[in-house]
This record gives C-alpha cells, structure tokens and sequence, in this order.
C-alpha cells in the first residue's frame, strides 16, 4: 500500500466497513487502510486526513453523509474528551455485534485458513450495561486551590476532572469525590507531576458489588501524612461501609499505580467480595475483575468448557487471588496456581483455605517456570485455564505450552488481536473448538472471550 497516495489535510467520501480494536471505523481510500475515530460500520462520510503512517491513515469526520441506524448520542457529559470508553454513540445491542466482529477480523489475519471453520459464538452482553466497574483509580491534581481527580483527556496530559462516570459503580464515585474535598479543606500537599513536589498522587476506591464494603487507597510519594489521624478520622467518616483504608507509597516516576510498600491505616488490609459461591479478600494491589455481574457468566463459560468430571487435574496460570481455579476446584481432583504477583499466592491460599480447598496450591513464579518443573516432576495438567494480561502468552510459555501439551486448553483472553496470534502458534498442536466473546466492559471497544482448545 502506497502511503504517496494519500497526504494530511486531504479530503474524501469514505464508508465506513468495520469497527477497529480501538472502536474506531475502517474505511478504504484507493488501497490505504483508513482508521476514522467516532465513525460506525455502514456510515458514509466525509473524511480529513490528519496523520498518515506507512501502511495506514488517520482521519476525522467532517461530516456524515449517512449515519447508521445504530448511531445514538452519548449519555456522558465527557464522553468526547475522556476516552475512557469508545463506543456510548453505538446502541448496545449493535455493540454486542461489532465486538464479536472485532475477534472475527483477528481470525482472518493470523489464522486465515482456519477463521471460516472456527465457531465464534454470539456475545454475551449484560442487561444493564451501565455503572458496572466495581473499582476507580483516578489521578489527583490541584488547579488553583481546587483538588481534582480524574483521567487524562485522550492523546493527552492534561487531567479530565470527572465529578460522575456512567461506567463507575456510582459508589466509587461518591467516594473519591467526598476524598477530593478533604483533601483540599486539610490542605494535604497534592502531587504536581511537572515540579515532582507534593504528596498525593491517586485515589483508588474499589467496592464490593454483593457485599457492600469500600476499600480506599491514597497513593502517595512519601510514607509520612501530615494531620495523619485528623486525616484518617475524616475519611473514614465518609461511609460506615469503608472497612478498609490503606495508604500506597510509590516515589517513582512511572506509569504504574501502585508501589511496593502498602500501609493498613484504618479497619482491614483487605476488602471482602462475593462471586457466586465464592468469597474473596482483596487487598489493595491484588487484580480482581472489574464487573462481577459478567465475570460469573465468564467464568461459567470456563467451566463450561473445561468439562470437568471430578477427576481431572487443573493449572490456572497468571492465576491473581486464585478466582479462576477456585471457580473450578468442586469439580476436580486437583487445582495449582501460579502468579509473578506474590500479594495475589498469598490471599489466594488464604481464599483456597477459606473455601476448605485443601487440594488447591499455589506457587509465586511465571508459569513457563512451574509448568515446565512440574512437568519433569511427573505431573501434568488435565485442564490448563490462562487469563493473561493484553499482551497475550509470553513466547517461552507458548513453547512449554506445546511441549507439555495439557489435554484440554481453555484460554481467556481480553485482546483479540493476541489471542490471534498465539492461536496462530497453538493450532499447531490444538484444535480450536469454540470461541464464546463475553461482554465485560461496555461502553468501550474492549472485548473477553474463552476459547477451548483440545489437543490433535
């Protein structure tokens, strides 16, 4: 594809065929893949180029020529500058279509021959796709004398205050507003990213959907808190329901929320949560899904497809607080786990433990590592369930993956586009029986999916 084609700043009629990864429309324009953010499949439009790569473009809309049947107005007031979620424009029922589509289009690229075989089943969507996400994280910044807190304009590094988000369970919310305030009354040094003085840099709230409790976390740059219990006393007094308020000191320059070191300041170090049967403590760093309406369907569907009969032996890799096997273990006859994020092994043998799961281990390491020890100890897995994150399966996994080679592989994946290519690498060795997409975060272009894999 020639890029001398197609130039910044021109003009031209463009349809819109597909919906990209990142919920923007695909057009063609004499052979250029072009990439329109806001536009829909079957829209026409009038498209502006504004940047131009070697084997793509980018446009915006200038105007819809013909809208589709599926454009709605979005609900939020900073639906346009957040870029928290994609698709408020596109109704959900077409939602649930398109992000079906977008694990089809990874399909025709890296396992091209086999796509048209492959059974991608209709998505699994919620029935109120809204204030879903039990947990918040939001940056913190002072503009004037005003304490701010939100999420950075898209493409930008400017900070977006957001007093209300549809997609926030309307508690986390509530919480990080009321923080937002103390802070500012207590005159609490907020953390200026250009000068790197002050001290609070985040809030994170996380809430437990069936149980009712809140976890408050301040990150901060320094362990010490001026009015330290003036302080504590006003949060805590925000709601009876925080039973957990702990403080997170990351000094670094870095992309990633959370430090290594965690204080307990008020009640629990843990919040508790419910999944079905299930109970889970949580501390602050631990990774718990973020919609526990759907992740019970994802997790049945995991189940579903590991078609336990009591006797098999299960590995849950990038296993977190243990939720995916524990999911499994009353249906078979051994369960381990592995995960790099030692705070994870420990509330997760602390909820094996809960649970009476006494055949239920779990190790600190990567899973090449224990896969790869276990296997020349003698044992191998029955059922080998993944849930890696965006980046898909480490090389060296796939590889001990195809040398152990576990009779039933369920993999659960939240980018298609890595879920295609390590697919590509196990088809080698797997046949691919299904895959189920599950709508876990609506509003957005993300999409999960489980895909049952059983070995030639």
């Amino acid at each position: 594809m020639s890029q001398t084609l197609i130039e910044v700043g021109q003009k031209f009629p463009l349809t819109i065929k597909r919906l990209g990864i990142n919920g923007e429309g695909i057009g063609y324009f004499k052979r250029n893949v072009v990439f329109v953010k806001g536009a829909l499949p079957g829209e026409e439009i009038t498209a502006q180029v504004q940047v131009v790569k070697h084997n793509f473009a980018e446009a915006k809309v200038l105007q819809i020529r013909k809208a589709s049947p599926h454009r709605q107005a979005a609900p939020c007031a900073v639906y346009e500058t957040c870029g928290g979620c994609q698709l408020q424009h596109m109704t959900y029922e077409q939602q649930l279509i398109e992000k079906r589509d977008l694990i089809v289009q990874s399909l025709e690229r890296y396992v091209k021959d086999l796509a048209p075989h492959i059974d991608v089943r209709p998505t699994i969507g919620m029935e109120n796709p809204w204030h879903y996400r039990n947990k918040s994280q939001f940056q913190v910044r002072k503009e004037g004398k005003k304490v701010h807190a939100g999420l950075y304009s898209e493409g930008t590094h400017e900070l977006l205050n957001i007093d209300e988000c549809r997609v926030q369970h309307p508690n986390t919310t509530r919480v990080t507003n009321e923080v937002k305030r103390i802070l500012e009354k207590l005159k609490i040094p907020i953390y200026d990213e250009e000068t790197r003085n002050g001290l609070v840099k985040t809030i994170v709230v996380r809430t437990g959907i069936q149980t009712g409790e809140i976890q408050l976390v301040l990150v901060t740059t320094l362990a010490e808190l001026p009015k330290r219990q003036l302080l504590i006393d006003k949060l805590a007094a925000i709601d009876p329901t925080i039973v957990s308020i702990v403080q997170n000191v990351n000094p670094k320059q870095t992309s990633l929320i959370f430090g290594d070191r965690t204080i307990v300041l008020h009640g629990k170090k843990t919040l508790h949560e419910e999944l079905g049967e299930l109970s889970f403590d949580l501390s602050a760093r631990a990774f718990f899904q973020l919609n526990p309406t759907q992740t019970v369907r994802l997790y049945n569907e995991i189940k579903s497809a590991a078609a336990l009969t009591g006797q098999e032996t299960i590995v849950d890799a990038y296993c977190g607080v243990g939720t995916i096997g524990l999911w499994l273990a009353d249906q078979a006859k051994e369960v381990r786990g592995m995960d790099i994020n030692s705070d994870s092994i420990f509330d997760a043998k602390k909820n094996a433990e809960q649970h009476g799961f006494t055949h239920a281990t779990y190790e600190v390491g990567t899973a090449e590592e224990w896969l790869a020890k276990w296997s020349r100890d003698g044992f191998s897995a029955d059922v080998l369930t993944v849930d890696p994150p965006r980046t898909g399966l480490a090389d060296s996994l796939l590889q001990t993956i195809i040398n152990v080679r576990p009779k039933r592989f369920v993999y659960t994946s939240c980018n298609p586009s890595t879920l295609g290519k390590d697919l590509m690498t196990l088809s080698k060795v797997y046949d691919i029986e299904y895959i189920q997409p599950v709508d876990m975060f609506p509003q957005t272009a993300q999409i999960e999916s489980v895909t049952l894999l059983v070995r030639k």
